[in-house]
């Protein structure tokens, strides 16, 4: 499978492909240009993508993830098929880049690209997550696999909750809905996205605000979006104060913003907690996305 993107010819390679409810779960490797290394997506494609173009819904995973957390534990697929959706979920980080440090820990680095550009060496040449996601990505998809550009949602959990966030506020119109589990609704407060921030953005705490869901609603004069998130209420990292919904809610309502939040009774931060609601999250993109 070959395309002509910016110029440059670029090679996909698949390397598996399983069916799974009448469609196909694949795996994909190409060069990004974006990320300047070897990059892995996952793409379902539901039975309707045999005749014709069908929405594209993007998946963002959280720390410490890969393309294959998502495809293997949310168990998404059944309402993927039924809703006709092409779901793609994509790498959290670029992967060995030989990057003094990027091993070091596992919110930082490796598996930890918080879907930022980042401006700071050494990793501004690499981590490039916002671009790679909102760009490259979406034009790689839409030239090799059967989708309606036009038609394009968003969503995530944890930190890449936090990805699809940003990445809806900060392109009104491009996203036609988003949701989450478990977001990181404001990391200029918590410690991974002080840690984050000031690694790949730098000391200056003003630029973090570009990045963050609760600074971006403040200011957001967009088209109408639907936020839905659910958020388990024995999630830890809820407790010890990372996530901080409230004030991403609490931003919405001043500014109108109509979000469904839903706190899940005895629900933790994992993927039996994603698995239990994720046919909720593909009905709400549905909605709009087959409108």
């Amino acid at each position: 499978m070959r395309l002509i993107f910016a110029g440059r010819r670029m090679a996909l390679k698949q390397i598996s492909s399983n069916k799974c409810f009448g469609g196909l779960q694949k795996v994909f490797e190409h060069d990004s240009i974006e990320l300047k290394c070897k990059m892995k997506f996952a793409v379902y494609l539901p039975p309707k993508a045999e005749s014709g173009k069908c929405p594209a819904l993007y998946w963002l995973s959280g720390l410490t993830c890969t393309e294959q957390n998502f495809i293997t534990k949310s168990g998404f697929h059944q309402a993927a098929a039924e809703h006709g959706l092409v779901i793609i979920a994509p790498d959290t980080s670029p992967r060995g880049c030989n990057i003094k440090g990027e091993d070091d820990s596992w919110d930082f680095g490796t598996g930890a690209g918080f879907y930022v550009n980042a401006t700071e060496e050494p990793w501004k040449t690499n981590y490039r997550m916002y671009s790679y996601v909102t760009e490259e990505l979406p034009q790689l998809i839409n030239a090799n696999f059967p989708v309606d550009p036009q038609r394009m949602s968003i969503f995530g959990h944890s930190m890449g909750g936090h990805g699809a966030l940003i990445c809806a506020l900060k392109n009104p119109g491009k996203y036609k809905s988003v949701s989450a589990f478990a977001p990181i609704c404001n990391p200029v407060l918590s410690v991974w996205g002080k840690k984050a921030f000031n690694g790949y953005l730098g000391a200056d705490q003003s630029k973090w605000q570009a990045y963050d869901a609760t600074c971006l609603v403040k200011s957001y004069s967009g088209s109408q979006i639907d936020i839905l998130i659910d958020q388990g209420k024995d999630d830890e990292f809820l407790i010890n104060g990372q996530l901080l919904p409230d004030n991403f809610i609490a931003a919405c309502t001043e500014k109108k913003i109509p979000v469904v939040f839903r706190l899940q009774e005895g629900y933790d931060h994992g993927y039996y907690f994603i698995a239990t609601f994720v046919a909720d999250h593909i009905r709400h993109h549905a909605k709009y996305l087959n409108a």
